[in-house]
Formats: C-alpha cells, sequence, structure tokens
C-alpha cells in the first residue's frame, strides 16, 4: 500500500505523486483509490488502490538507477519492424509494461525513425506519450526540473 507523499509510476501516464487517498462510490461500490498528482501538475489520475498491481502501478526508479538509464540508453539497440500495425502493437506492448528501459527503447526507436522517414501522426503522438513517461519518471527519481531532464535525454538520442 502506498502512502500520501510517495512517488510512483502509472504505465500509461507516467510519473507523480500521491496526492491523497479518497473514496468514492463507482457503479454502486466504495472503493479507495489513490490520486496522483502527475508531474506536470495539470492532471491527476484516480487509481483504484485494490488494482495497482494489476494495472502495473510501481515506485519510481532510484536516483542511481535512473542514471544508469540514461547510460544505457546510448547502447540501446533499436530494430523496428517495417509494418506499421505491428511496430505500433510492439511499441504500444513496451510502454504497458511499465518497464522503463523499454519505455526508453521505444523513445529511442521512433526518435530515429522520425529523423530516417518520419513518422506518421499515430506514432508521433505515441513519441510524445513515452517522452513523458520516461521524463517525468527520471525528473522524480533525480528531483531535477523537467527541462533539464529532457535536456539530458535529447543528448543522449543526438548519439
Amino acid at each position: 500500500m502506498y502512502q500520501v507523499g510517495d512517488k510512483v509510476v502509472h504505465p500509461m501516464h507516467g510519473a507523480g505523486i500521491i496526492d491523497s487517498i479518497v473514496q468514492r462510490k463507482v457503479n454502486g461500490v466504495v472503493k479507495d483509490y489513490y490520486l496522483l498528482n502527475l508531474f506536470d501538475g495539470n492532471m491527476m489520475v484516480m487509481i483504484p488502490t485494490d488494482n495497482t498491481s494489476e494495472i502495473g502501478v510501481r515506485p519510481v526508479v532510484s536516483g542511481q538507477e535512473a542514471s544508469k538509464l540514461l547510460q544505457a540508453m546510448e547502447n540501446i539497440q533499436v530494430d523496428m519492424t517495417q509494418n506499421w500495425n505491428r511496430r505500433y502493437r510492439e511499441n504500444m506492448s513496451r510502454i504497458k509494461s511499465g518497464n522503463l528501459l523499454e519505455v526508453a527503447r521505444v523513445v529511442k526507436g521512433l526518435t530515429s525513425r522520425d529523423h530516417d522517414r518520419g513518422l506518421s501522426t499515430g506514432e508521433r503522438k505515441m513519441l510524445h506519450t513515452a517522452r513523458q513517461i520516461l521524463i517525468s519518471e527520471l525528473m522524480l527519481a533525480q528531483s531535477l526540473p523537467y527541462e533539464a531532464v529532457e535536456e539530458r535525454v535529447d543528448r543522449v538520442l543526438a548519439h
């Protein structure tokens, strides 16, 4: 069970801080929910407290793990299929896994593809989402501003 103030990651929304734990009645059933305040401060996500592991909610990685990930990102080999539909499904599966290295793989692969050939609207949106998930977690893990982490990620991707 998480506590108010804990830094956690929702696989599809990114990292945030648990703002409060509230009770809500949904479909006639009263349940406890975490109110997750996402990194940008403009969005709150309600997560059922009894469902966190099924959803894939997990604690933010440590600052040391975040640094290791940034170093490892330079050497990630990206091998994306030419078939758009299959590539999209594989990337979505990587994002949904909640594994930060897999999210970084999506970011690196789509960024590389964007430089080489350009991206479809769907993949451009996926890249934006994956970048936000990656940067939000690195930001909370290292206690750095969004812009500083974004700059570091961009430097790694430029190699």
